[in-house]
């Protein structure tokens, strides 16, 4: 029986390990969970699945929470209620658990997922910024201790797997597929007039606002090579991005030797969850791809010119270090803008360039030295973003 923490319980990857877990009850138990804000959902979990600790962001509604469920017949010996980043710390930590999911979104999972780490859990990421802004730190910490960083991420998960069939001295690059996002085939032309409504119409994927509009930039597969390079240990001219609209082909590996492994399955999370928390098993599952829609696969290189982001990435995951956080915390700051309607579509490139180009190298330390970066950079993306402001648009403040 293996005994899991989720960190994000109530977002989608959270929910969806929860789902994998219901299907295999003999397999698989939730001991923690760390929920955010959604105390309403958070208390459905926690009488569903009775953990031993449940984290919420807030001190008050953590109370609240506890009070809830004392009322429901579950005392604070059968599920304790905790709250902020030594809660999730907390929940990452806990003795009683085995494997740790990461899917909080943003640096705000961080501290927990480094310390499950250093705890010498085995840990599940789901959460693309921790290892663009701390991969570094998280890799060294996960070999010391001589336990795997899984990924979760559909293209890492592909890419894991397809090296099953080979050692990593014998691979010659890995190829990471795009499927474009909404403006693969919009001329350059019109990319100053794009509109939020557009950006967040994927056509492939149905996921939360920012990892969209960075789908839509291409920023989520620089932050996937930037992820690439870290997990894997290759430098990024060994990473390449190919775009493929039909998204069967989730992720391939080449050879020396000219072979080519991909790695094809139906897009649905659960399966990549249910490939890490089983490994290195593989066991018997319901998520059938049909072969059938193998009929028609294109695939072409990313227009650079286009996608400025893309390369932005690449430039980042080279230096390392200080570049990849002020590339993140640039990001965050520019797509809630233009969410806001406070910038256009083609300022978020635009202001990642110029946070970076004012943040200066630098290697990680430690991860409150991480986090003391990132504040700085979001305070300098937030200058930048005032810069590009739309004429009569209030700038909000954005964490």
């Amino acid at each position: 029986m293996k005994r899991i923490a989720i960190l994000g319980s109530t977002g989608s990857i959270g929910r969806s390990t929860l789902s994998v877990v219901e299907s295999y009850p003999d397999r698989f138990q939730v001991s923690t969970l760390a929920a955010g804000n959604n105390a309403e959902l958070a208390f459905e979990q926690a009488v569903r699945w009775k953990p031993r600790v449940v984290s919420l962001a807030d001190e008050a509604a953590a109370q609240a929470l506890q009070s809830r469920l004392r009322q429901a017949g579950l005392g604070k010996n059968e599920v304790e209620v905790v709250h902020g980043a030594a809660g999730t710390v907390r929940v990452a930590t806990h003795p009683e658990v085995d494997f740790v999911v990461s899917a909080i979104v943003g640096v705000s999972g961080l501290e927990a997922t480094y310390e499950a780490v250093r705890a010498g859990k085995t840990v599940g990421l789901a959460n693309k910024e921790c290892l663009v802004v701390a991969g570094e730190l998280l890799t060294a910490e996960a070999r010391k201790q001589g336990k795997p960083l899984l990924p979760i991420d559909s293209e890492h998960n592909a890419v894991h797997q397809c090296l099953r069939g080979g050692r990593m001295d014998e691979v010659e690059r890995i190829w990471l597929t795009a499927s474009g996002g909404p403006f693969l085939n919009t001329p350059k032309s019109e990319f100053a007039s794009i509109t939020v409504e557009q950006a967040l119409n994927h056509p492939t994927w149905k996921m939360g606002k920012r990892i969209t509009i960075d789908s839509a930039t291409l920023m989520n597969k620089g932050f996937e090579v930037i992820e690439a390079c870290r997990l894997f240990n290759v430098p990024p001219d060994r990473v390449q991005v190919i775009v493929h609209p039909q998204s069967t082909i989730h992720s391939l590996v080449e050879f020396v030797d000219g072979s080519i492994l991909a790695q094809i399955s139906v897009t649905d999370m659960r399966l990549p969850i249910l490939y890490a928390l089983t490994h290195p098993e593989r066991i018997p599952s319901e998520l059938r791809f049909s072969i059938s829609d193998l009929r028609h696969l294109d695939f072409s290189p990313p227009d650079m010119a286009k996608f400025p982001c893309l390369g932005l990435a690449y430039e980042a995951a080279a230096a390392g270090g200080a570049k990849t956080i002020a590339l993140n915390a640039a990001d965050e700051v520019a797509v809630a803008a233009f969410l806001e309607e406070q910038i256009g579509f083609e300022d978020i490139p635009r202001i990642v360039e110029e946070t970076m180009a004012a943040t200066p190298a630098g290697h990680l330390e430690s991860i409150r030295g991480v986090l003391a970066l990132d504040t700085e950079a979001r305070l300098l993306a937030r200058e930048m973003t005032k810069r590009h402001a739309r004429k009569g648009s209030p700038i909000r403040a954005i964490s």
